[in-house]
């Protein structure tokens, strides 16, 4: 099924998306809809025709773009000051039009009232601004009942405003529409702020590079270029593709990609991600990915698509929505009506009718309007009990972490793992590659029947033997065998082993020089291979010192041990640090043994170590973690910890930007090959559901003040507004900050 994706403009808030896309559902030959509110983007799958599209967008009070270029070239509003960009966001907005022009009558019927003009001059002026400002927010509440059936905030504002010109209040009226739109706009250009924050990120790769075909250089669009092709990059440009260097050297600021502060140093064969910049060195670089398949393609479309998830909280707040603001109406129906009826309670007070005012003198008729009835009351709950403040202090803070979080080499997935990162109580880590560098190096090299040092030519032979087999085998522990070999210059002793077989977490074997070479942990080698004590004890003994041991055997012959060490990361200390300050259990599971995954976790400071693991397990020791403490997060590389990961609340992968696979299979990935990310990620996200907390705490307590004012009948149309507006812009605001953390 294919899907076509438009920009929708003037969306304000969450009830706007998904208004629209209930709308658009009800249409002929639409098989799916969808509207991502902080994208802007309405997604339709089927055959429905464009021009059926708009129709209905504009039905509902809003203008579609289907143009190419959907992002549009928004760059120039920052080079404005904020009040300028505002007024050219309202001129660019056809609804808007019509609050210009009726704010400027209503500013004429001001003057009129001050120059003397007779209550009825000023009134029908009043009548005429207002209803031309309240036309586009009528059209689309109607339109909205008419195609979805269901009440809206536009047909809320319509039924106040025209409630409140039948009791004669024309300038209140006035005042209120012209608030409530300007207000709106304002929402829609605040959250339109914070989708800038994705379309900077699209401008971080530029849109042509320079390839060299034959001895000539082009200036081609990236869209043009294919894999193999060699570009250049000059000193201080923006590397446009994701590719590997084959030229030069150079330091590459990435962190617009990893966050990584210090420029990373590059040179032959090391890999160079599209939207990183240059240093100061020239680069030739062969193109590794497609322009929509390079890392940072991949990141847009994952945040983008992050955007789209709701949490928890997100969707509690829209099913609320869904039921409050019909609700809304029967109340303030009630209230209009019940008081009167059973309770000798007035509808309307003497003279409370715009008819009153075309037959009073113009001395008396303001004063003998009394705006107390229960009409009036009805009408302000109507205006006060409008849901956008709290409908839209979710998502925009939702956005904004992600965005932050980008910004800073954290790429989470959707606003659910916000929340659920945010109230992480244990974080699981893998060894190693996680909190050591995965690089192990061999540290020496036992013959059994060695008796002085580890270079002697039965040890060297032991090496050989190890390295014909893990020549064939993809792991740290191989690589550290195969490069120890080479150095020794005993890697061409035996030919690679064949009929290899790997032993899931406790080895590997295969045949060399007919004979069944084993290399394996030894737990395997005192399960299935005897061996002198002596032996024993030495494996034992290099083990206590924080050193892995592989045991070599031909056929049933143990031949000796190789000892390596993987170094734990520098920074791992201060963030194991960092998380328990947090009030995080911290959890190092491994494959190796008891005694090197103690000597590791003494030495990095983790509150427990777990063992002698193999993958399966892992997800059972997150599995025991999660009953002991609710809500837990996985951190390994992304491919060997995937069932981990799977299985904690939240999973987090290392060195998404050069791993694909680690960006898709986790929740959370951490763009650069490091840990230091990871606090901040947790920060943020706790920092996110504060302000959550907070605007719905402050959204619900002003509407319930407000809503008891206006029974009691002690505030005014137009005071109701402001404070709706006020709350709008205050939770929009304040569900920016995280834009802002670091």
């Amino acid at each position: 099924m294919t899907s076509t994706s438009y920009d929708i403009k003037g969306m304000d808030c969450a009830d706007c998306a998904r208004k629209i896309e209930k709308g658009i559902r009800r249409l002929e030959h639409v098989d799916e809809a969808h509207v991502d509110f902080m994208t802007g983007k309405l997604h339709v799958a089927g055959s429905v025709t464009v021009e059926d599209i708009r129709s209905r967008v504009e039905d509902l009070g809003y203008e579609l773009d289907d143009s190419s270029n959907a992002d549009g070239d928004t760059q120039q509003e920052h080079a404005h000051h904020a009040v300028i960009a505002f007024w050219r966001y309202l001129r660019e907005r056809d609804d808007m039009r019509f609050t210009l022009i009726g704010g400027g009558i209503l500013s004429l019927t001001v003057g009129l009232s001050i120059m003397g003009f007779s209550p009825i001059i000023v009134g029908s002026v009043s009548i005429i601004a207002t209803l031309l400002m309240l036309y586009p927010i009528a059209r689309s509440g109607i339109n909205n009942l008419r195609i979805n059936h269901d009440f809206n905030i536009n047909l809320l504002m319509t039924i106040a405003v025209i409630g409140a010109i039948f009791i004669g209040e024309m300038l209140e009226a006035a005042a209120v529409i012209f608030l409530f739109t300007i207000g709106e706009a304002l929402e829609g250009f605040t959250t339109n702020r914070a989708r800038e924050s994705l379309r900077s990120l699209m401008a971080l790769a530029p849109s042509k590079a320079l390839v060299l075909r034959g001895n000539s250089e082009h200036l081609i669009p990236v869209e043009e270029l294919a894999v193999g092709d060699e570009i250049i990059v000059k000193p201080g440009e923006r590397i446009p593709m994701d590719g590997r260097v084959t030229s030069g050297e150079s330091g590459v600021n990435q962190a617009p990609i990893t966050g990584e502060s210090l420029p990373v140093h590059k040179t032959i064969n090391d890999e160079v991600f599209a939207g990183s910049i240059n240093g100061d060195g020239l680069l030739h670089i062969e193109v590794t990915r497609l322009a929509e398949d390079n890392t940072l393609s991949r990141i847009i479309q994952l945040v983008e698509q992050a955007q789209s998830s709701r949490a928890p909280t997100q969707r509690l707040i829209d099913r609320f929505a869904h039921y409050y603001t019909p609700a809304v109406v029967v109340v303030a129906l009630l209230i209009a009506l019940i008081p009167p009826l059973l309770f000798d309670g007035r509808f309307l007070e003497p003279n409370g009718t715009v008819f009153s005012l075309f037959h009073a003198s113009s001395e008396g008729a303001a004063s003998e309007i009394v705006r107390r009835g229960w009409l009036y009351r009805a009408l302000v709950l109507l205006v006060i009990a409008c849901p956008c403040a709290l409908v839209i202090s979710t998502p925009v803070t939702i956005i904004s972490a992600i965005m932050s979080a980008a910004r800073h080499g954290v790429l989470i997935k959707g606003g659910a793992y916000i929340e659920a990162l945010g109230q992480t109580r244990a974080v699981a880590f893998d060894k190693t590659g996680t909190l050591t560098t995965g690089k192990p190096i061999m540290q020496q090299v036992r013959s059994a029947n060695c008796e002085y040092d580890d270079n002697c030519s039965a040890c060297n032979d032991v090496l050989a033997l190890a390295s014909a087999v893990e020549r064939r085998a993809v792991h740290p522990l191989a690589e550290a065998i195969v490069s120890a070999a080479n150095s020794r210059g005993v890697d061409k002793a035996y030919a690679p082993a064949q009929h290899v077989e790997m032993l899931a977490g406790r080895g590997v074997r295969g045949v060399v020089n007919q004979q069944m070479i084993t290399v394996g942990s030894h737990a395997l080698f005192d399960e299935e291979y005897a061996h002198s004590d002596a032996l024993h004890e030495a494996v034992n003994a290099t083990e206590a010192q924080g050193q892995t041991t592989m045991m070599v055997a031909a056929d049933d012959d143990v031949r000796g041990y190789i000892a390596v060490a993987d170094a734990a990361r520098d920074e791992s200390l201060a963030i194991i640090d960092r998380l328990q300050r947090l009030g995080i259990r911290t959890v190092m599971l491994t494959g190796d043994n008891a005694t090197v995954g103690q000597a590791i976790g003494r030495e990095i400071g983790v509150d427990d170590v777990r063992a002698g693991l193999l993958p399966g397990q892992k997800a059972d020791a997150v599995k025991a973690l999660l009953n002991d403490y609710g809500n837990v997060t996985m951190v390994g590389d992304g491919i060997n910890d995937t069932p981990a990961l799977a299985t904690a609340t939240v999973g987090v992968a290392m060195g998404g930007a050069g791993s694909a696979q680690a960006l898709e299979t986790a929740d959370i990935a951490l763009m650069a090959d490091g840990l230091t990310a990871l606090p901040f990620a947790i920060e943020l996200s706790r920092f996110a559901r504060r302000l959550i907390r907070l605007n719905m705490a402050l959204s619900l307590s002003v509407k319930a003040a407000f809503i008891g004012l206006a029974i009691f009948g002690v505030t005014s149309l137009w005071l109701a507004i402001l404070a709706d507006v006020g709350v709008s812009l205050l939770v929009t605001l304040n569900g920016m900050r995280p834009l802002r953390m670091k």
